[in-house]
């Protein structure tokens, strides 16, 4: 099988060019798993171990859930590494199984820096499966899985990717989700907004340190000292790998721009910092925020409670900013409620926020203005066009009648059908599978 022999191929290169033990698995590859062998168990502990992850670019790849799943589950890791040691960890490196357009490409996997050139031409235009399948492309196909294989050592070297607990692999949201065609500008409803309600350095409260602050909301970092990043860097690396793009700003510059009567043009997260209502024109404005209906807006509370004067103050903090928002604070989904009553750590942070966004994605589709399709005339009813239409011709003649019912399972071969959801990983499906190493 062709992607098996890849995998084995990338293997022994991996093998040969790192003091691996022998007999030690170089990588690892989700097709191995069969129904019954806790598949969801291994792939999840695969996921959160595994230093660098390959995915093997096709058509098939991005229309695939369940690739969108693994990929987000191994994205999540690296954003949380990132933040740890404050710099840029791209631990992706992906391989041309067959080429796709960049117009079909999600935005997570369009934002890669990769250059697949090195690679060789032919590796370009025909991908490792047309190397792979035919004979003459022999040398051009191991030219490219070798230096598939050294960029993969380098990235596990440079990066060195730490181990995270094991997510509930079905639990997590795709990276594909809602993915737009074409290169140009992401519908409103892919563009979602993360607003920060936080001090500064230079405008805290008495008893409270500016270690968590900079010099405007957008550096609040409430996960200090584990956490390098501002947490709204965080929230966009999150919200992007969920194939959205994200707009920044911080509540005290918006506050005067918001007006609910407004169809909302955009979906928004607000991350709140139980401190910014000890300013008081800060907590008043909150308060007005609340009164407006904006159910398109959900709110997430950062809080750290290895953070001492947080812990401290806690309980005062907490009746305060539900005095300021009790509407923000108790609508929406469970999962809402949750990140309104605080999100301890990044990790928390990862697995609480898809869902977040899902709730405002979908307010934000029931409230927002509907427009009517490109060249339609105001009042103008939609009518056909042709023999059918206003000219008055005569009808078609109806066509044979089809051997067999549209849209039954004969339309495709019966195999076709007959292959259980999970078998999208299983021997006939060459194009959906990743290998990690």
């Amino acid at each position: 099988m062709w992607v098996e022999r890849l995998f084995r191929d990338l293997c022994g290169h991996v093998m040969a060019l790192t003091d691996l033990p022998a007999g030690s698995p170089a990588g690892f590859m989700d097709r191995e798993i069969r129904s019954g062998e806790g598949w969801s168990e291994r792939l999840g502990a695969a996921l959160a171990s595994c230093l660098v992850f390959v995915p093997l670019f096709s058509p098939r790849y991005f229309a695939s859930e369940m690739c969108g799943k693994e990929w987000y589950a191994f994205a999540q890791r690296a954003i949380h590494h990132g933040a740890l040691n404050n710099e840029p960890t791209e631990a992706i490196v992906p391989a041309l199984w067959v080429p796709v357009p960049p117009s079909q490409l999600p935005g997570p996997a369009e934002r890669l820096q990769f250059n697949h050139n090195t690679f060789g031409d032919r590796y370009v235009t025909d991908g490792l499966y047309g190397l792979i399948k035919l004979r003459s492309y022999a040398e051009q196909y191991e030219r490219a899985v070798y230096e598939l294989a050294k960029r993969i050592v380098r990235v596990a070297e440079s990066v060195r990717l730490q181990s995270s607990r094991p997510v509930d692999y079905r639990m997590v949201p795709s990276a594909f989700g809602g993915r737009a065609a074409g290169r140009g500008p992401a519908p409103a409803s892919r563009t979602l907004q993360i607003t920060v309600a936080a001090g500064t350095r230079h405008d805290l409260p008495d008893g409270r340190s500016s270690e968590y602050y900079g010099d405007s909301a957008l550096e609040w970092n409430p996960y200090h000292p584990d956490s390098r990043r501002p947490v709204a860097h965080v929230a966009e690396d999150l919200v992007r790998s969920l194939n959205y793009q994200t707009v920044m700003a911080s509540f005290d510059d918006e506050a005067g721009h918001f007006d609910s009567k407004q169809p909302p043009i955009r979906p928004e997260i607000l991350l709140v910092d139980r401190w910014a209502v000890a300013d008081e024109r800060r907590r008043q404005r909150l308060a007005a925020f609340d009164q407006d209906p904006r159910p398109w807006v959900s709110v997430v509370v950062p809080w750290n409670r290895l953070d001492h004067q947080s812990h401290a103050k806690e309980t005062e903090l907490i009746h305060r900013l539900e005095e300021t928002m009790p509407v923000k604070m108790s609508q929406g989904r469970a999962a809402c409620r949750v990140a309104a009553n605080g999100v301890h750590n990044m990790e928390a942070l990862g697995q609480i926020l898809p869902q977040v966004v899902e709730a405002a994605a979908q307010q934000f589709l029931r409230h927002a203005q509907v427009y009517p399709p490109a060249g339609s005339r105001h009042g103008e009813r939609p009518r056909l066009i042709g023999p059918m239409g206003m000219t008055g011709g005569t009808p078609p003649p109806l066509p044979p009648p089809a051997p067999f019912p549209t849209g039954s399972r004969f339309d495709k071969p019966h195999h076709e059908h007959a292959l259980p959801e999970y078998d999208e990983f299983g021997p006939d499906a060459e194009d959906t599978d990743e290998h990690r190493s």
